[in-house]
C-alpha cells in the first residue's frame, strides 16, 4: 500500500557498514605507501641530480679538483724549466765540443806531419767591447817554421783612424795609456795568446789596426787588418 515505507530488505539494500578497525588499517596502508613514494622519489633525487649546489660534499669535491690542477700545474711548470735547463746545457755542451774540435783540427793542421811551414805570425787578432773606449784584445801568435825553437819577444798595437775629420795613428804607447809601455811579452814554440786591453780616446773611430811582433833576434814582423774584420760585439 503506498504511503507505507518499504522495509529494510525489500526494494533498495540499505548501505554497508565498514567497521572503524578496518579503516584505519587502510589509512596506515595507505601512509606507508605515501612515505615509500616519496622516499623511493627522494633516492632517484639523489642519484640522478646530486648534492644541492653549496652543499658540503659538493665544496669538498671542488677544493679536491682545485688542489688537482693546482699540483699538475706546478709539475708542468717545473717539467719546463727543467726542460729548459737541460736544453741550454745541451747547447752550451755543443758548443764546447764544437770549440774543442776547431782546436784539435787547428793544432793538427799546424803541428801534424803535413802541416805548412810558417814563420812568425799574428794567426788571429780578435778585439771585444769592454765598455767606453776599452777594448779587449787576443792574439794568437803561431809559428812551425823551426820546430821545437823557441820564439820569443814583444807584441805591440796601433790603430789607424780619423778624428775630427784628420787621419790619425794611435801608438802602443797612447793605446795603453802609457808612455813607457814597451809591448807585451811572448814566449812559445808553437803558439801562444797573449791578450789585454786597450783604449780609444773619444771621438776617435777606427779603420784599421796593425800588430807588430818584434822578435828578440831577427827583422820584427807587421801585420794590418780592417778593424771591422777583427772587432767582434759585446757577448749578450
Amino acid at each position: 500500500m503506498s504511503g507505507i515505507p518499504s522495509s529494510p530488505g525489500e526494494g533498495t539494500p540499505a548501505p554497508a557498514v565498514v567497521p572503524a578497525h578496518v579503516r584505519g588499517a587502510s589509512y596506515a596502508l595507505l601512509g606507508v605507501f605515501v612515505a615509500a613514494l616519496a622516499f623511493g622519489l627522494w633516492g632517484v633525487w639523489q642519484v640522478v641530480i646530486g648534492p644541492a649546489p653549496g652543499t658540503p660534499a659538493d665544496q669538498a669535491q671542488v677544493e679536491a679538483l682545485e688542489q688537482q690542477v693546482t699540483t699538475l700545474s706546478r709539475s708542468d711548470q717545473i717539467s719546463r724549466e727543467a726542460n729548459r735547463d737541460l736544453q741550454a746545457t745541451l747547447a752550451e755542451r755543443d758548443e764546447e765540443i764544437a770549440a774543442l774540435r776547431a782546436d784539435v783540427a787547428f793544432y793538427e793542421r799546424f803541428v801534424g806531419s803535413t802541416a805548412q811551414r810558417r814563420g812568425l805570425t799574428v794567426h788571429e787578432l780578435a778585439l771585444t767591447p769592454r765598455g767606453g773606449q776599452a777594448w779587449h784584445y787576443t792574439a794568437t801568435l803561431t809559428q812551425n817554421l823551426n820546430r821545437g825553437a823557441v820564439s820569443s819577444g814583444r807584441l805591440s798595437l796601433s790603430v789607424e783612424g780619423t778624428r775630427d775629420g784628420r787621419l790619425e795613428t794611435l801608438p802602443w804607447a797612447a793605446l795603453r795609456q802609457d808612455p813607457d809601455a814597451t809591448g807585451v811579452e811572448y814566449s812559445f814554440k808553437y803558439f801562444q795568446q797573449v791578450e789585454g786591453e786597450i783604449v780609444l780616446p773619444p771621438g776617435f773611430v777606427p779603420l784599421r789596426i796593425r800588430a807588430r811582433l818584434a822578435p828578440s833576434s831577427g827583422a820584427a814582423v807587421e801585420q794590418t787588418l780592417p778593424w771591422d774584420e777583427v772587432a767582434r760585439p759585446a757577448a749578450g
